[in-house]
């Protein structure tokens, strides 16, 4: 008897998993960790890794590395407004990708700590019955984002470089 494989789809809010790791242990993510643990026996039919274009190289080389994974980058030019406050983020593109992609997914898998996105999994999960799992560093991943998800997944060391 075959076995069917789940098709799971990839989500990747840099920023936060690069603030929230570098923050709570002064530590890089594992991308590749990550993409081989949240895939292990699945089939990937979407995944993206959102992203700050500063124009730097350093960061230029990071994304290329993301792109060897597999995961398609989206960019957005950070602003820096007058006030010295800087805007960039992915909220609702992210919204956007996961309510599309959860129409033909089994698992939605967020990186992410952001509560923002708690009622876009309880909709994902009402509207499309898809699974989700959220990965965080658990000390600073909203209760309500990791409430809204099926499986929530801390990041630890095992997911560190």
């Amino acid at each position: 008897m075959k076995t069917v494989r789940k098709n799971v789809s990839l989500f990747v809010d840099v920023q936060n998993i690069y603030y929230t790791t570098r923050h709570t242990f002064t530590r890089n993510f594992d991308y590749n960790r990550f993409w081989a643990q949240a895939t292990a026996g699945r089939e990937v039919a979407h995944a993206y890794a959102y992203a700050i274009e500063r124009g730097d190289e350093k960061q230029r080389q990071f994304q290329n590395i993301l792109r060897g994974i597999g995961f398609e980058v989206k960019l957005k030019p950070f602003i820096q407004r007058r006030d010295g406050s800087a805007k960039g983020d992915w909220d609702v593109g992210i919204t956007l990708d996961v309510i599309e992609a959860a129409a033909d997914t089994d698992i939605i898998v967020l990186a992410s700590g952001d509560g923002d996105f708690d009622q876009l999994l309880h909709r994902a999960r009402m509207r499309y019955d898809v699974e989700t799992e959220v990965y965080g560093v658990e000390q600073l991943t909203a209760a309500s984002l990791i409430q809204a998800s099926n499986r929530f997944i801390p990041i630890e060391a095992a997911l560190l470089l």
